[in-house]
């Protein structure tokens, strides 16, 4: 049995450079139908709705995603809007290039602004701020100070509020997509991160105490199926 008390500290294979680009996109595919099957694409979705609250969003609004990967996300949430009459632009942030360049190839017709930047090095207008900024299983790459800093960088850019949907460390979690991955997985990415991925991520008590670190307030700490937090913040 893996000890899993404390987050585990390893990096991932994806967060390493030189990683061929046939082999990203293979990472990217794999994680949209895990998404897509153990309802990941479904927190997000219940992390915008959540910040609209009823408003039926009559006005145009943007999202953005930052650590946007291969843009499944974006796509999942623009035919979400398409099916609830909601006018939506989106921006996808991502340091890598492979994944901004598959994401421009998977979703060519997406309304959505792809910039290859570190999301720090980014700052909006304020007449220019998207409504919601969200990032989906991102933050478990980052340790708890680097985390401080994406919750204040959130809360300053983003105009009606933020959502974070991520994993949560339990040894289900851990044991459940190991075995998961192991059989069915063409990705040696996947394979190796996704446990790794889930041993990486926070509990409760731990994202209490990094949210209270950037002096966030207005926010909810949900545990959602299969194993996640959607962690929503709303500016009031």
């Amino acid at each position: 049995m893996i000890d899993l008390v404390e987050r585990s500290y390893k990096q991932e294979m994806l967060d390493g450079s030189d990683i061929p680009f046939a082999d990203i996109r293979q990472n990217m595919r794999e994680l949209n139908t895990i998404n897509t099957h153990l309802g990941g694409h479904a927190i997000t979705i219940a992390g915008v709705k959540k910040i609209l609250g009823q408003c039926t969003a009559k006005a145009p609004i943007t999202i953005c995603e930052i650590g946007c990967g291969g843009g499944d996300n974006l796509q999942a949430i623009s035919q979400w809007c398409g099916k609830n009459n909601i006018k939506a632009t989106f921006i996808g942030i991502d340091i890598k290039n492979e994944c901004i360049d598959f994401a421009r190839q998977q979703y060519p017709l997406l309304n959505c602004q792809w910039l290859l930047s570190d999301y720090k090095e980014i700052s909006f207008l304020t007449d220019e701020q998207p409504a919601i900024i969200f990032s989906s299983l991102f933050c478990h790459h980052f340790n708890e100070q680097q985390l401080v800093t994406m919750l204040k960088w959130m809360e300053h850019n983003a105009s009606k509020g933020f959502f974070i949907n991520d994993l949560h460390r339990h040894w289900i979690a851990y044991y459940s997509i190991r075995f998961i991955t192991r059989f069915f997985s063409h990705s040696y990415l996947v394979k190796n991160d996704a446990p790794l991925s889930v041993a990486r991520g926070f509990i409760h008590a731990e994202w209490q105490k990094i949210i209270t670190t950037a002096e966030i307030k207005n926010y909810s700490i949900t545990w959602k199926w299969a194993f996640r937090h959607l962690i929503v913040h709303t500016n009031e």
